[in-house]
């Protein structure tokens, strides 16, 4: 009877335990919920301190993930302070890399390097991160483009090109495979490798005849005929693009200089 009651107690001591465990965890979803709707309402500061009591209540857990992430989401979007934002993610991201916040938290940590501190070599450090460890996650070559952007950014011509390479090799079936053709065209002119530049737009006029880029591209395939000193057919190919090139101040600009030096050769 004695080993009875006793294990009768210690059920009823775990199953009290857990019943608090899950109340405790109840109480605290409406308060993100509340803060939450503070937010939207744009009453930030209250729901910050709806957030803080969470974590005061949960300092680790689904919770406190959570809490961390909408604070930080706070700080970035509603209070323009990027710098206190990137500790909030960068702690949901050590609390639990692989949870249901871990990958948003990497994701705004790699968009505040590059576009909030403009932290380009440590941009492409954290977008590299996101395709390493959130391979299920995305799979679109998002990130492979934006660290393609990053060296062109940073003038790094023949970096971007192979980073744009790997993009085309490794996601052949992205939404970002058509700009990146367009941008392997781009950075080749910039090259001076107009040879390339031929090759590449004619393949890519085969593939999309429909394509937006196609004036840009039309546009540099003419430059490349222009600087070779093939005059009348890069006026040509300029004159056809009247109308529909998007910089038409540029392209007047083109035609004019071209039509000089064709009449000094005559």
């Amino acid at each position: 009877m004695h080993k009875k009651n006793f294990f009768a107690q210690i059920t009823a001591i775990f199953f009290f335990s857990l019943f608090v465990l899950v109340s405790c965890s109840e109480q605290n979803a409406p308060l993100i919920n509340k803060a939450k709707e503070e937010w939207i309402q744009g009453h930030n500061h209250s729901a910050l301190e709806l957030l803080n009591e969470v974590l005061q209540k949960n300092p680790s857990g689904s919770k406190a993930e959570e809490a961390l992430f909408r604070i930080g989401e706070i700080h970035h979007f509603s209070l323009n302070d990027s710098t206190q934002a990137l500790i909030f993610f960068q702690e949901v991201r050590q609390m639990n890399p692989q949870g249901p916040f871990g990958y948003k938290a990497q994701k705004y940590i790699a968009e505040i390097a590059e576009f909030g501190l403009k932290d380009y070599d440590q941009a492409i450090i954290e977008y590299q991160n996101l395709i390493n460890f959130y391979k299920k996650d995305f799979s679109n070559g998002d990130h492979q483009y934006r660290i393609a952007s990053i060296y062109y950014k940073k003038q790094n011509y023949e970096q971007a090109l192979m980073e744009l390479e790997i993009l085309l090799e490794t996601y052949p079936k992205s939404s970002w495979v058509e700009e990146t053709k367009f941008k392997i065209i781009e950075i080749l002119y910039t090259l001076n490798r107009c040879a390339e530049v031929r090759n590449q737009y004619r393949n890519f006029n085969l593939e999309y005849s429909k394509s937006s880029f196609k004036p840009e591209i039309d546009f540099l395939e003419a430059s490349c005929l222009e600087e070779e000193g093939h005059l009348q057919d890069a006026y040509n190919r300029f004159k056809a693009l009247e109308g529909q090139y998007t910089y038409p101040s540029i392209l007047k600009m083109k035609l004019v200089g071209i039509e000089k030096r064709i009449k000094k050769k005559r």
